[in-house]
């Protein structure tokens, strides 16, 4: 399950890079034909990236929310779990230190 999801996350980070590629491509293009003015051109790429950046930062965070629910589902502990239990243990471990 894991492998697909990061699988599904790699592919849209793909997309994003190349998408943001090709979108300036797209707006030179148009901008040598005349089709649009050099700052029109920029701009519809700017946005354009900016839009593509927006949808891959969502993209990440669902799959985090995913992730997190199927962890959650599986009763696997997360970091944070972890990081209490050693905070946890290091105190016990220090406050049996002091009864000594």
């Amino acid at each position: 399950m894991f492998e697909v999801i990061n699988k599904a996350f790699l592919v849209g980070v793909g997309l994003a890079a190349t998408a943001g590629e090709k979108v300036e491509e797209f707006a030179k293009e148009l901008a040598e034909k005349g089709k649009l003015s050099e700052a029109d051109a920029r701009k519809l790429a700017d946005d354009m990236i900016a839009k593509s950046t927006k949808a891959r930062k969502d993209l990440q965070a669902q799959v985090e929310k995913w992730l997190e629910q199927a962890l959650h589902k599986m009763h696997l502990p997360t970091k944070d779990d972890l990081d209490d239990l050693k905070a946890r243990i290091a105190k016990l471990e220090k406050a049996g230190k002091k009864k000594k």
